[in-house]
């Protein structure tokens, strides 16, 4: 069946008992589950099935589904409170059955992996995972907004895919940290890259058993961890998806923890910036680089010019220390995090090096976006021991990290932490966690996509990291071997959620055009939406190719375009 057809679930519910039988002996002939007539019934005889472990491409137990439940059409929700405009929208879904799951470990000490995959009553025989976020261990549904999604647009479930999420194989314990998982090994495998695989694998088996045949075409979207595991399948396990975006990703994952570290520890004390000298910064960033584009709206189009243009030095204290200036260690902090984290030795695939951030959104609204560095940076206090979130999200991500992966000694001293002093665990968990493999030869042999975006006024990581990957790729293959498979975008003055600046653009369409037509992405462009329906648009711009950047040409500064990339 072609590509983009409809088709009902479908198969005689008799074939229920042949199914569970098929499945417990790994048979790839089973019957379809589900009838055309009655799906909601064939949906729920899904429930308590078992696909062997031989049908899971890795090591692994068993996968039960434990519950699968038929689910109603329902409308567009749109909740009145909420960090940001895209976790406040549920999209609309059609009809279709709830599969709820779990992979079981192969030591009794580890957890099961978690998963959901959503059956529409109508298959476009496509399927979408999701990836996750921060450390996981949360369920990913696989039923919200795909990253960077214009708030108007279908979900994959109603455009007729098959969406898929997991947990990635543990589950977040109140008053427990969320790294704590990283002490079982198995548990950090399955969090590494293990579980995407794994869970990829059950769907797979899923569709085949719900509609009778594999999927056409399997994407993958993900943002932050979610894009390191995006990335992380196309060098691990090249043939696995067709199409893959990865949007902000926490690639270079070691860099990212120890500079987080870092990064906290520059603003212990007397280096702690509160929000009025947090805005003089950002003022005197947009002073000296909004209008390097040709307009000053507010958007910092032209980062890496900016990076040679603002120096904070211009607001060091002359005198006693006041709100209108910073003093010496509020510098030296400043300095700290736009600085590179250097290593002495290499981290995985010749890494030594982890970008600084910044400048521009210094002083997005924590808030309402989760951006900036009152979010991601500094916190609502100084850096407290033992770290707590409101300490900023960088300093308690990374210095748990430290902790738990790295030193595996949550009592850690972390004043006291050095990374020579555990080169060989830090080099162990730099190749487990790293996507920072330049080699995507046999993603592209596979015929697969590659769609990178980077937000540049992002603190929760340095959007520097995934230029320095992207062109590691390019001088690993060749650029115009990249040009075919591989596109890195960039959007100016967005934070790591999607704010701050137009932000919203339609990939998947983008990333299917590509992998089914053969047609490259061209003519972008970025949205910056009401949260409320009808999602009023308020502002556009284009997307550009890097190292392109927008610059304002002619016309009504809303437009996009009235820029162009160059």
């Amino acid at each position: 069946m072609p590509i983009g057809s409809n088709f009902r679930l479908r198969a005689p519910l008799a074939a229920l008992g042949a199914l569970a039988s098929a499945l417990l002996s790994g048979c790839a002939s089973a019957p379809a589950a589900l009838t055309a007539g009655d799906a909601a019934k064939g949906c729920v005889s899904l429930s308590g099935t078992v696909i062997a472990a031989e049908k899971i491409g890795l090591p692994s137990g068993i996968a039960r589904i434990d519950s699968a439940q038929w689910q109603p059409a329902s409308a567009l929700v749109v909740a009145p409170q909420g960090p940001f405009a895209a976790a406040r929208i549920t999209p609309a879904q059609p009809e279709f059955c709830k599969v709820l799951g779990r992979i079981e470990a192969l030591s009794p000490q580890a957890p099961a992996i978690g998963f959901q995959v959503n059956l529409p009553g109508r298959w476009n025989g496509r399927s979408l995972q999701y990836g996750g976020g921060g450390f996981n261990g949360v369920l990913i549904t696989g039923l919200a907004l795909v990253p960077a999604a214009r708030f108007d647009q279908p979900s994959p479930l109603a455009q007729g895919y098959v969406t898929v999420g997991t947990d990635s194989g543990h589950q977040n314990q109140p008053g427990r940290a969320p790294q704590e998982f990283a002490l079982n090994d198995e548990a950090l495998l399955n969090f590494s890259h293990a579980a995407y695989k794994k869970v990829r694998d059950v769907s797979v088996e899923l569709m085949k058993q719900s509609y009778g045949r594999a999927p056409d075409k399997l994407y993958f979207m993900g943002s932050s961890e979610g894009g390191r595991e995006g990335l992380t399948m196309a060098q691990r396990y090249p043939t696995s998806f067709d199409g893959i975006f990865s949007r902000v990703p926490v690639l270079n994952w070691t860099g990212l923890q120890h500079a987080g570290l870092r990064d906290g520890l520059a603003t212990r004390g007397e280096g702690w910036i509160p929000p009025a000298q947090v805005e003089l910064v950002h003022q005197a960033v947009l002073k000296a680089c909004d209008a390097l584009d040709g307009l000053a709206d507010g958007i910092v189009s032209d980062p890496v010019a900016c990076r040679r243009v603002f120096d904070v030095e211009s607001l060091r204290c002359t005198g006693a220390k006041q709100e209108t200036c910073l003093s010496d260690p509020q510098v030296k902090a400043v300095q700290a995090l736009h600085a590179p984290l250097n290593f002495d030795f290499a981290l995985a695939n010749g890494v030594t090096q982890y970008p600084g951030r910044g400048p521009s959104g210094e002083a997005l609204p924590a808030a309402a976006s989760s951006g900036g560095w009152a979010a991601w940076w500094l916190g609502r206090s100084a850096p407290a021991l033992p770290p707590v979130p409101t300490n900023g999200i960088a300093w308690f991500y990374g210095a748990g990290a430290i902790q738990y992966f790295y030193a595996k000694n949550p009592s850690l001293d972390l004043t006291r932490y050095r990374p020579e002093d555990y080169r060989a665990r830090v080099a162990e968990v730099s190749l487990l966690m790293d996507a920072t493999n330049p080699d995507l030869s046999a993603f592209q042999q596979h015929g697969g996509k590659l769609i990178m975006l980077e937000n540049m006024a992002d603190y929760a990581q340095s959007p520097y990291a995934g230029i320095a990957y992207f062109e590691s790729v390019q001088k690993r293959l060749g650029v115009d071997q990249v040009a075919k498979f591989a596109r890195l975008y960039t959007a100016p003055g967005v934070d790591h959620v999607g704010t701050g600046a137009p932000a919203n653009v339609d990939m998947l369409s983008a990333l299917s055009d590509w992998v089914e037509r053969g047609k490259p992405p061209a003519g972008l462009q970025l949205a910056e939406q009401q949260g409320t329906p009808p999602f009023a648009l308020l502002r556009a711009r284009p997307l550009c190719e890097w190292p392109a950047v927008p610059r304002y040409q002619l016309g009504d500064p809303a437009s996009a375009t009235s820029f162009v990339c160059r």
